[in-house]
């Protein structure tokens, strides 16, 4: 064999090696962090079900709950290795002209838990019914109290920018807990006295204790605090605890993740609703996979704007006309 043959024969087996090494189309997640466990969670099932649907997979992530640059700069490397589809659990809106960009190149965007307000920005959304999710916390809570007249309510959120998912949990919350909201489309519209004040907690522990320390210096009388998700939960607890009004409030929250169905169980919550990362996740995955595969994109939920994964109430003390499972349940479907 000449040397002319086997520098071809050479060349032909590195472009077979490389078509081999791109073949497996890419999908991308990124997360607003990759500390909470409802992120974490659903990290490992989206690069579960990805390495079951033979797709090559990446993940990204924030610093914390609405930091958008690097999930800014997570778009454009994915757009720039022209990923299939993006599973995203977008920070802020500030994410959207990236997305925009992004579905222009012929990607499908999914957005995990948190829709965009600008519609074109994602294909579609995966996720809880937030509002209904605050609506059964709501509901659970009111109907626990029994008399809510002297009800006196701390509103613990991620931030104030609005986030589409800080807005239905804390809106449906109100609205379930009898509270009228004249516009939900933001937060802090209803002129209710019985609402002390909204506070941020970025949606983690140190932020809830901050939070709960502030509106305990408003009115030491709070007994109904409403928090974001578990880890805000948590931290609003230990002001609690350190005020020595531990048994003071009930405490509701939305994530359902097993140290919080634990904290239910210990009666640190009183009451959960409990979302599903994995299933958004790997629902997240097949649908790209479809879409490499034919083109194909996944459609809503009948009579919703978005795919529901589904959302229980999770708490040891159920409350009349109210729907919940118990811990029990809750530890066999929680995550985290």
């Amino acid at each position: 064999m000449t040397m002319k043959m086997k520098a071809l024969l050479g060349s032909v087996a590195l472009a077979l090696m490389a078509t081999s090494a791109s073949a497996a189309d890419l999908a991308c997640l990124i997360t607003k962090n990759n500390t909470n466990p409802f992120f974490v969670k659903m990290k490992e099932g989206a690069e579960a079900a990805a390495t079951a649907a033979g797709l090559d997979f990446q993940a990204y992530a924030g610093e914390k709950d609405g930091d958008a640059a690097p999930q800014i700069t997570a778009i454009e490397n994915c757009t720039a290795a022209g990923a299939k589809g993006i599973l995203i659990t977008p920070s802020n809106d500030s994410v959207g002209p990236a997305l925009k960009d992004a579905r222009a190149a012929g990607i499908l965007v999914i957005a995990l838990d948190t829709p965009l307000a600008d519609a074109d920005a994602q294909d579609i959304t995966f996720a809880t019914d937030n509002f209904e999710a605050g609506l059964l916390i709501g509901k659970w809570a009111a109907a626990t109290m029994g008399d809510t007249s002297g009800a006196k309510i701390a509103m613990l959120d991620i931030n104030k920018d609005n986030i589409s998912v800080d807005v239905q949990r804390d809106t449906g919350f109100l609205v379930g807990f009898g509270i009228e909201v004249p516009d939900l489309s933001v937060m802090g519209s209803e002129s209710d006295a019985r609402v002390i004040g909204h506070e941020s907690t970025d949606a983690n522990p140190e932020g809830g204790l901050r939070a709960m320390e502030t509106l305990l210096a408003k009115d030491p009388d709070i007994n109904v605090i409403y928090t974001i998700n578990e880890p805000a939960a948590e931290g609003a607890y230990q002001a609690m605890k350190n005020a020595g009004k531990e048994g003071q409030a009930l405490i509701v929250s939305v994530d359902g993740g097993c140290p919080g169905v634990a904290s239910v169980k210990s009666g640190v919550i009183g009451a959960t609703s409990q979302q599903y990362p994995l299933l958004m996740a790997s629902k997240g995955i097949e649908a790209i996979a479809a879409y490499a595969k034919d083109g194909s994109k996944p459609t809503v939920t009948e009579g919703l704007s978005f795919f529901n994964t589904g959302v229980n109430l999770v708490t040891d003390k159920p409350a009349e006309g109210v729907p919940s499972i118990d811990t029990v349940k809750g530890t066999e479907l929680c995550w985290g």
